[in-house]
């Protein structure tokens, strides 16, 4: 694995601690839907660097001849490289679309915070405290799924 690969990985892993740290002790004393907002946000970023991980490595196979500039190409280039990969891509689609999506607070300062996405109209996505446990749960095996990817593939050369 090259240098660039190993950086990238421990970015991602970094950027999933801070996530995780922001949902298992700030959430949980502060309740506010800021911390929700912000946890999304660094899901976003571990997804954002993984991607570029894989597609890096990728390039290094000579699978593909360039990386995208715009995030939602990089991601829809790794989505076309399998039907899991694909799930993974469409969650993480979903998160930006939160992430953008005008918002509105639900039991702010209280357990059952949450915070209420409008990502379309008719649509709304009610993002609670047990919701963005299983968005981070996912964000890591999409995580573990690239480094399995980048790894396996390194053993068999």
């Amino acid at each position: 694995m090259t240098e660039d690969l190993v950086e990238l990985a421990e970015n991602a892993k970094e950027e999933l601690k801070r996530a995780d740290h922001s949902l298992f002790v700030s959430l949980k004393y502060t309740r506010t839907v800021d911390i929700i907002k912000g946890t999304i946000k660094r899901l976003i970023n571990a997804f954002d660097i993984s991607i570029l991980e894989l597609l890096q490595y990728l390039k290094s196979k000579k699978k593909i001849k360039v990386i995208p500039e715009i995030s939602n190409l990089r991601a829809e280039l790794v989505a076309s490289e399998g039907p899991k990969l694909k799930k993974f891509i469409e969650f993480y689609f979903l998160l930006k679309k939160i992430d953008r999506a005008e918002y509105t607070k639900k039991e702010e300062y209280r357990k059952n915070v949450a915070l209420i996405s409008l990502i379309e109209p008719g649509n709304t996505v009610e993002v609670n405290i047990d919701t963005l446990h299983k968005y981070y749960i996912k964000t890591a095996e999409f995580l573990d799924l690239v480094q399995s990817t980048v790894t396996e593939k390194d053993k068999e050369k």
